[in-house]
């Protein structure tokens, strides 16, 4: 027996009568919540660079789907087979110039083919007599995708059919452009236009830390760390001075922030 085998049967038996209470009750929307934190998980995993600990939060994200295969099989919908043979057709239906005779003479002549074939298959997918409307050249984004990783592709799929900047001066003057409509909204004190013209200002930088080759969800993960890593040393450096950060003076906790930051300098 395979070790994919022996999972695949643990999972059945925890399943089945007999097996786990906790196991037996959850159903596809209960597993949802850990489906995303192993997602993390493994990224966090991956930026920790431990191969151990990578290698562990692989098993905790395989395990989500063999949980939600066999809670299909027992519905009599697929197995975890049917989705093994699924994946493998679409990576051989979406690489023609490894398993066909199309060529590609690079990887974004390989993205905008992915792209293609996935709207082919898509429309190939719809209902015969359904009315077919003229596909989006932006594929479908997931819509529980955090909002700066969603931008983020979206920009992406549309700088592939050529709506892009052609430098990266025409997005800084676009975000001073946001910028200014957000000075406006927060001075006419109008609470839906400043959320609107702030989610445009976003939308603007995330589009100039992709269009040089910078992931925005990544650049704000490493400033949010950042932060989190200052405050704590500041933290400790009021706690050697026998002083209670939150009791502190603004202009006191600016002191010490400075001081965490010219720490990390030595």
């Amino acid at each position: 027996m395979t070790a994919i085998e022996q999972l695949l049967d643990i999972m059945e038996r925890l399943r089945s009568e007999g097996g786990c209470p906790w196991d037996r009750e959850q159903d596809l929307a209960s597993l949802k919540q850990y489906l995303v934190e192993e997602c993390y998980e493994v990224i966090d995993a991956i930026d920790s660079g431990d191969p151990a600990r990578h290698e562990d939060e692989l098993g905790d994200l395989l395990l989500q789907v063999v949980f939600q295969a066999q809670i299909r099989k027992e519905e009599g919908a697929f197995d975890f087979e049917a989705v093994a043979r699924r994946i493998c057709g679409k990576l051989i239906r979406r690489h023609p110039h490894v398993f066909g005779d199309a060529s590609a003479a690079d990887s974004s002549e390989v993205l905008r083919n992915w792209d293609r074939i996935k709207v082919l298959e898509r429309d190939a997918a719809r209902p015969a007599g359904k009315a077919q409307a003229r596909p989006s050249l932006i594929p479908d984004v997931p819509r529980h995708l955090p909002a700066l990783h969603k931008a983020h592709q979206v920009q992406k799929r549309a700088a592939r059919v050529g709506f892009d900047w052609s430098e990266a001066r025409g997005i800084l003057a676009k975000i001073e452009e946001e910028l200014a409509e957000v000075r406006a909204a927060l001075a006419a004190g109008k609470a839906d236009a400043l959320k609107e013209e702030i989610g445009d200002l976003l939308f603007a930088v995330a589009n100039l830390s992709r269009f040089q080759g910078l992931n925005p969800e990544e650049a704000l993960g490493a400033a949010v760390d950042k932060f989190i890593r200052r405050f704590r040393a500041m933290e400790a450096i009021a706690r050697g001075d026998q002083a209670d950060i939150s009791k502190c003076t603004l202009a006191q906790m600016d002191a010490y922030w400075n001081r965490a930051k010219e720490g990390e300098k030595t």
